[in-house]
């Protein structure tokens, strides 16, 4: 265990120095490193997947499921997804160092903000081996140092990303220190992590519902989470009925296992009886378990009686709750009972009901006339993210660069002193 604290501090000593380095770069060298980055993944297509096939395999043996497999793995398109990932961040604005809201003051001073990194950000996540490339790229071009721990069944995958961003901080002269992968699978390592209160500024968890829980209970460090995806989809008796198909439909098995898949569909008994048969045929051809209320049952014969725990549960996977409600309220009373305060949709044509909806549902993203898929950095214009934040402190929704700084305020004068 000795060794283990020490290793840990030895990376957190390492990263507060980065912090400097990096924090001070200019646009101009983040934006080599990342595009060195990106070339060396491209280059190295190969070798990654060759890891990833390790890590399928042993996930396979060790008896992970569906859900999880899926984001395990990797393919060529996701790992060109991962480059150009990383290229899109390259053209985005870098927030630091950005100065705004100048003000004059009575005494002559100008007050103002600037946006600056937050420092060095520990990030813990689980089988996507695709955050270790979107955590570091996003870090470093916000001018922050990171610490990454992913989960052991990603092991070789990560690292052979890692070996990817390391060559390409070395290539634009910066310290591979800026970003640090923790290599041991020790459990451990992720207690000592959020307990780094010296090291550490933030920590961003990306995982399951009880790893957050843990973390969000033990960290002494801040902590930018979400605990699950309980999203819905409110199909209004105002809506387009090839438009809340097509949204439904989408938004419940474009994919499965993703935390902005719609868990509960809501339906207006104005439609529902005309609706959901379509609905359900569409669902069935894609071998998606329907759990209804009793009205919805009675509409669908074949759905499955919803038990009060399905109102609540982030599936994962193709099943769906179907709820027919009286009106909007009726939904609007059912999100804020079950949501998880991820991602809400309405469809409906119903511009007073549509501005209602997004004024009165409290979750991070809130949408008219678009499948919940769309909730996420890359289709944001973040150029990826490093997680959807619940949080209403500090930064929330999908957190891409801007969410990775703070700001502080910053007091212009011409030798002015106080009175």
């Amino acid at each position: 265990m000795s060794e283990l604290i020490e290793y840990m501090q030895t990376l957190g000593k390492r990263a507060k120095a980065a912090a400097r380095v990096i924090a001070n770069a200019d646009t101009g060298v983040k934006n080599n490193a990342l595009t060195a980055i990106a070339n060396e993944i491209e280059a190295q297509q190969i070798a990654i997947l060759d890891a990833n096939a390790l890590d399928m395999a042993a996930g396979a043996k060790n008896g992970l499921d569906d859900a999880l497999l899926d984001r395990l793995e990797l393919n060529a398109e996701r790992v060109a997804g991962m480059a150009e990932g990383l290229r899109q961040i390259v053209a985005l604005p870098d927030p630091a160092g950005e100065i705004s809201q100048i003000n004059s003051r009575p005494s002559g001073i100008k007050v103002g903000q600037m946006r600056v990194p937050l420092g060095v950000i520990g990030i813990i996540y689980e089988s996507r081996p695709n955050v270790t490339a979107d955590a570091a790229a996003l870090c470093l071009k916000s001018g922050n140092a990171s610490i990454l721990r992913g989960g052991s069944e990603a092991k070789h995958s990560n690292l052979a990303i890692a070996a990817c961003i390391s060559k390409g901080l070395q290539e634009a002269g910066l310290p591979s220190d800026v970003v640090q992968v923790i290599e041991t699978t020790d459990r451990n390592a992720v207690g000592e992590l959020i307990r780094m209160e010296g090291t550490v500024d933030v920590i961003i968890p990306r995982g399951g519902k009880g790893l957050i829980e843990r973390i969000t209970k033990e960290a002494r460090v801040p902590v930018i989470k979400h605990l699950h995806g309980v999203c819905h989809v409110y199909l209004d008796d105002k809506a387009d009925k090839e438009m809340a198909i097509s949204i439904a439909l989408n938004a419940k098995t474009q994919r499965y296992g993703t935390c902005n898949t719609m868990e509960t569909l809501l339906v207006s008994e104005g439609v529902a009886a005309e609706f959901l048969p379509e609905l359900e045929a569409l669902y069935q051809a894609e071998n998606v378990e329907l759990r209804g209320c009793v009205k919805t049952c009675e509409i669908l014969p074949s759905c499955v009686k919803a038990v009060d725990a399905d109102w609540d549960e982030e599936y994962l996977a193709p099943i769906l709750s179907i709820r027919v409600v009286a009106d909007m309220d009726a939904a609007m009373d059912h999100i804020h009972r079950h949501s998880s305060g991820h991602t809400e949709a309405i469809v409906t044509d119903d511009y007073s009901k549509a501005m209602r909806f997004l004024r009165e549902v409290d979750s991070s993203s809130v949408m008219v006339n678009a499948s919940t898929r769309f909730a996420d950095g890359f289709e944001y214009g973040l150029g990826g993210e490093i997680g959807i934040s619940t949080n209403k402190l500090h930064a929330r929704g999908p957190v891409g660069l801007v969410g990775l700084t703070t700001q502080k305020y910053i007091v212009l004068g011409e030798g002015h002193i106080r009175q």
